[in-house]
């Protein structure tokens, strides 16, 4: 076959020793299809390790994207989450086969993995382009911490109601009390923004979605802005609240720190069958009529 993608890496469930000896089957008959297909395989060390893969080349998921031209990801959406994050700076097209639970990113299901694998690597796909978030916590003046997000960016209270104040390209929108604040992407209005009553958006459209969680007022409802706006909250009072990026990486906050949260400049580009439609999967995840 020829194929585009001469070098392609393999990410399971990484994180989760005993998710990837449950997958190590499915994980072992994509290994060999694409070691038949002439492709240099490369597998990520820890999905290697637990899932028993040997006689392939090897790497840590930070050093893995930079040495090929494909990533498929084997997991749920919680796993691509984790990998776009991580692989942010390679430029490298995903794939997402689900192993998980709803699947929103990871499409592919491992039933029929091996025949959707091979058009993509035939050329007969679509690529699509989906935005990321940064997001800084800037505490007296400081970058206390920063990171990015594919789905959201969440300030959020740990009992009781925090009090945010919102700006948006420097332009006082309100001030609120709630049990957090949502900033989300186009592809973060499928996941926790969705639960919280937030507007679905197609990945495609340039704008960033505010969900308010829980709002002590009813009239604050969420609200889309273009991805060019700069969001700044400001925490105004609280007795607990944390930061977190896509639901996985958490940072306590502390009254009077701000939270910058912008588009980042990188992309994240998701590669899918060429007869892939945004509204049958979302009918078919969300059992729409």
């Amino acid at each position: 076959m020829h194929t585009k993608f001469k070098k392609i890496a393999i990410i399971g469930k990484y994180m989760s020793q005993s998710a990837l000896q449950l997958m190590r089957a499915d994980l072992t008959d994509l290994a060999m299809h694409l070691k038949s297909k002439s492709v240099e395989v490369w597998i990520e060390e820890n999905t290697a390790q637990h899932a028993e893969l040997t006689g392939f080349k090897t790497a840590p998921l930070q050093h893995i994207g930079d040495k090929v031209d494909l990533v498929i990801v084997m997991g749920g959406d919680g796993t691509m989450l984790s990998v776009a994050r991580s692989l942010i700076d390679d430029n490298v097209p995903l794939v997402g086969i689900n192993r998980g639970r709803f699947g929103f990113l990871t499409d592919l299901r491992a039933e029929d993995m091996l025949e959707q694998l091979d058009k993509i690597l035939s050329g007969d796909f679509t690529e699509e382009p989906r935005v990321m978030l940064t997001a800084k916590v800037v505490r007296g003046g400081q970058v206390l911490h920063a990171n990015f997000a594919l789905n959201d960016v969440v300030i959020k209270s740990g009992l009781r109601l925090i009090e945010l104040e919102v700006t948006i390209n420097h332009k006082f929108v309100h001030k609120q009390r709630a049990d957090g604040l949502i900033i989300s992407t186009p592809t973060g209005t499928t996941a926790y923004a969705l639960s919280a009553g937030g507007q679905i958006l197609h990945p495609n459209l340039h704008a960033i979605s505010l969900v308010p969680i829980c709002p002590h007022t009813l009239s604050n409802r969420p609200i889309a802005v273009h991805s060019d706006s700069l969001i700044e909250v400001t925490l105004m009072q609280f007795d607990e609240a944390q930061l977190s990026f896509d639901g996985q990486f958490q940072v306590a906050l502390e009254v009077g720190d701000k939270i910058i949260v912008n588009r980042a400049e990188q992309t994240v580009s998701l590669l899918h069958p060429s007869d892939y439609c945004y509204f049958d999967m979302l009918r078919n995840k969300l059992n729409w009529g």
